[in-house]
């Protein structure tokens, strides 16, 4: 696993263990605040019946010692009324400067100041009772009545400021609800994403590289089965044709003397001959695939390889019009089987020509290049031959490289299979580009060399 995968596997377990803690977060901090939340409901509940309930009580009790006082005229009542008033003042006086909303306060000093007037209307009352008068005027009877009614109506507004305060907190427990669902989705979406991610990653970065390894592998592994096989066919065969080969090309040779030239004896000798001859080329093609040579390796030019092989060919393609070019390069060098290597690059180029046909345009380049390696990639030395010919067609391209398999109506079909086997000695590959109608690039990838 390369440093790239782990980062990138780091950074999305990381990224998925954050997403984990938010929810985790999101999920203990919403428990705390419905907590918080259902214990202010609680006490809301609790004042919003106890204090108007209370209210009501004490009031009630104040009222009752002072009608009773109006019947006796007894100041041990009095007495009592005075001191359930005080505490009454005293609750009040309490719950203003308690832990109350502003318009609780608002109403609580209504309250307050209501019943001062009523302390203020049942003092007068009493100063009449002591000075003698038995009658009481109805006006301050009124006063009373009236202070007491309003007492108790603010008693009832108050308690309807704690249900309002309740339908409040009910509110703000619905909005932190909302919050809580559409965080919680939020954080499972980017969960799920980041889930996602990862599934992508694990299988494009890890598992689908492993599959087409394991296919390559087997791949790979049926091909040098089949290549052993044909490998063996073609040594028997090979080794069964070229004894009566050689013996039938003697006899040949014997029969020739006999013909005179232009004769069409002679001709016919000469087409018997041309074919032996191809007979030959095609059993030592397969005596080279059944058992290729050891490659006596020397370090060399890379361009010095190309240079030679556009030499070679440059006479017999300037026939055909066809220019065959040399990019300059950097030097870069090979440590290579020098005439293993050409004999590669000349079928290349031999391909190209049959590509191209007439006027056109073969490439030979060098450059520095990556070999794509099982744990990364490593520096190469690509050697290009590029021509401007009809491309390879999609059904030819998948089985370029199988033995016996040619488009030519002469050709063998070993050429590039042994072209891959001479490379793969070298520790090299073979890679091409194609374009139908636009042209081909094959690349021969080798283990760079210090000079």
């Amino acid at each position: 696993m390369t440093s790239a995968v782990k980062l990138r596997l780091a950074v999305l377990g990381l990224a998925i263990a954050v997403m984990g803690a938010l929810i985790a977060s999101v999920t203990f901090d919403s428990q705390r605040q419905s907590a918080d939340l259902r214990d202010k409901l609680s006490e809301v509940d609790v004042q919003s019946i106890g204090m108007a309930e209370h209210f009501k009580d004490m009031l009630r009790d104040v009222s009752d010692k002072l009608s009773r006082f109006r019947t006796t005229r007894d100041p041990a009542v009095w007495s009592d009324f005075l001191k359930s008033s005080r505490e009454l003042n005293g609750w009040i006086q309490a719950q203003i400067v308690g832990p109350v909303t502003q318009r609780e306060r608002e109403l609580l000093a209504q309250l307050n100041c209501s019943y001062a007037e009523y302390i203020q209307a049942a003092n007068e009352e009493q100063a009449r009772v002591l000075a003698g008068d038995g009658s009481i005027p109805a006006e301050l009877s009124d006063r009373l009545n009236q202070a007491r009614r309003q007492l108790f109506d603010q008693g009832q507004e108050l308690s309807q400021a704690h249900l309002e305060l309740k339908k409040q907190l009910m509110a703000e427990a619905q909005q932190m609800v909302r919050h809580l669902r559409l965080t919680v989705l939020g954080a499972l979406t980017l969960l799920f994403l980041a889930g996602i991610a990862l599934a992508v990653f694990v299988y494009h970065d890890m598992i689908k590289p492993l599959r087409t390894k394991l296919v390559e592998t087997q791949a790979a592994a049926g091909q040098r089965e089949k290549m052993a096989s044909l490998g063996l066919l073609a040594a028997g065969v090979a080794h069964e044709i070229r004894n009566p080969l050689t013996a039938i090309k003697a006899a040949l040779f014997t029969q020739q003397k006999r013909f005179a030239a232009g004769s069409p004896e002679y001709a016919d000798v000469k087409v018997v001959e041309r074919e032996i001859i191809r007979l030959e080329r095609i059993v030592n093609d397969f005596l080279q695939f059944a058992r290729p040579a050891e490659p006596q390796l020397v370090v060399m030019a890379a361009d010095l390889l190309l240079l030679e092989t556009r030499q070679f060919f440059e006479p017999q393609l300037e026939k055909q019009r066809i220019r065959i070019l040399q990019e300059p390069a950097e030097p870069m060098y090979v440590r290579v089987d020098p005439a293993q290597i050409k004999q590669v690059l000349i079928n290349l180029v031999q391909n190209a020509a049959e590509s191209i046909g007439q006027d056109g345009t073969i490439t030979l380049n060098a450059r520095p290049a990556r070999k794509p390696l099982r744990n990364g990639e490593k520096s190469a030395v690509m050697l290009e031959v590029a021509d401007t010919g009809r491309g390879i067609p999609l059904e030819a391209q998948k089985r370029l490289f199988d033995p016996f398999f040619t488009t030519k109506e002469t050709g063998t079909g070993l050429g590039l299979s042994i072209a891959a086997r001479i490379l793969q000695k070298h520790g090299g590959s073979l890679q091409y580009q194609t374009q139908v109608n636009r042209g081909t690039t094959f690349s021969i990838l080798l283990p760079p060399a210090t000079p």
